[in-house]
C-alpha cells in the first residue's frame, strides 16, 4: 500500500514535465500555420520530430506532446531558415512531420488548430475567455 501511495505523486510529477524542450532563439521567428494556405511559400523541406508520449505504463499530456512537437518543429525550421512549418499530419506514438516553407511577406495566417475552440465573447463584450492548455 505505500508503494502505491508514493507512486501516484512520482506519476504526477512526471506527468507535468516540460522535458527541457524549450523554444530556441532563432525559431521564436518561425510561425506556426494550422491550416493555412502554403502554395505562395517556398518549401525548404520536411522534418520529422519525435518526443515521448508516454512514462513507463503512463501516456503523458496529449496538449503538452502536441506543444513539444511544434515547439520542436520550430526550432528545426529555423534551423534550415524557414518562416513557416505547417503539420502534415497527426502525431502518432510522440512523432509527427512538418512541413518547413520560407513565405516571407507571403506568410499566410497562422489560424487556430482544429481542435481549439475559438474564443468566446462575454455578453459585457469587455472580456474574451480562452481554452487554458493543460
Amino acid at each position: 500500500m505505500r508503494k502505491t501511495l508514493l507512486l501516484v505523486p512520482v506519476a504526477l510529477l512526471l506527468g507535468a514535465c516540460s522535458w527541457g524542450i524549450t523554444l530556441d532563439d532563432a525559431a521564436r521567428n518561425v510561425r506556426t500555420v494550422w491550416s493555412g494556405d502554403v502554395s505562395s511559400c517556398h518549401e525548404l523541406g520536411k522534418v520529422t520530430v519525435s518526443v515521448m508520449n508516454r512514462v513507463g505504463p503512463i501516456n503523458r499530456n496529449d496538449i503538452k506532446v502536441r506543444d513539444e512537437l511544434e515547439v520542436m518543429a520550430r526550432n528545426e525550421a529555423a534551423k534550415m531558415h524557414a518562416d513557416t512549418v505547417k503539420p502534415l499530419a497527426e502525431p502518432s506514438e510522440g512523432s509527427q512531420p512538418w512541413g518547413a516553407y520560407e513565405c516571407g511577406a507571403n506568410r499566410p495566417s497562422a489560424g487556430r488548430p482544429s481542435a481549439m475552440p475559438k474564443p468566446a465573447q462575454s455578453a459585457g463584450g469587455n472580456a474574451e475567455t480562452f481554452p487554458i492548455k493543460g
